[in-house]
């Protein structure tokens, strides 16, 4: 292989993995729990979501993810994750994926409040599987929380 078709492998290994990063936040904000199994992430995965209240950290199926999503988004009438500033380091089959994010809630009946928004950023690790890049890794690290946390 040339240094410009590894030049470009990178590329386009780079240009997937944001795609994949960015559909994450998208199928979650359209609630698309089956596109997140099918198509995001490894069917278990590394979860951290202890810097935002979640549970301990540790390996968990790909199914009790979306379950937990689905479940913690009841009664929230809107999500919005705005993603970007991502660093990615590819090595081989294996990724690393930095990246900002910014996610807003927000619920029609709240009285204290119609919005709450998380500010933080992501530690993501992708391997590449026959059906392409998927997440295997997703670290939460929260920066600041605004809005009414309960959205009541």
């Amino acid at each position: 292989m040339t240094s410009n078709d590894k030049a470009m492998t990178e590329v386009r290994d780079k240009l997937d993995l944001t795609e994949l990063v960015n559909r994450l936040f998208m199928y979650t904000d359209d609630r698309n729990w089956q596109g997140l199994i099918n198509e995001i992430f490894t069917t278990d995965v590394y979860l951290d979501m202890e810097s935002n209240g979640g549970a301990p950290p540790g390996m968990v199926t790909a199914q009790a993810i979306t379950d937990g999503w689905h479940q913690g988004f009841q009664g929230v009438d809107a999500i919005h994750h705005q993603g970007g500033h991502y660093l990615i380091t590819v090595n081989g089959d294996q990724a690393d994926v930095y990246g900002y994010a910014v996610a807003t809630h927000y619920r029609t009946a709240a009285i204290h409040g119609k919005t709450r928004t998380f500010v933080g950023s992501y530690d993501i690790k992708a391997e590449r599987t026959g059906n392409g890049w998927r997440i295997n890794h997703l670290k939460y690290n929260l920066k600041y929380a605004d809005g009414n946390a309960s959205l009541q």
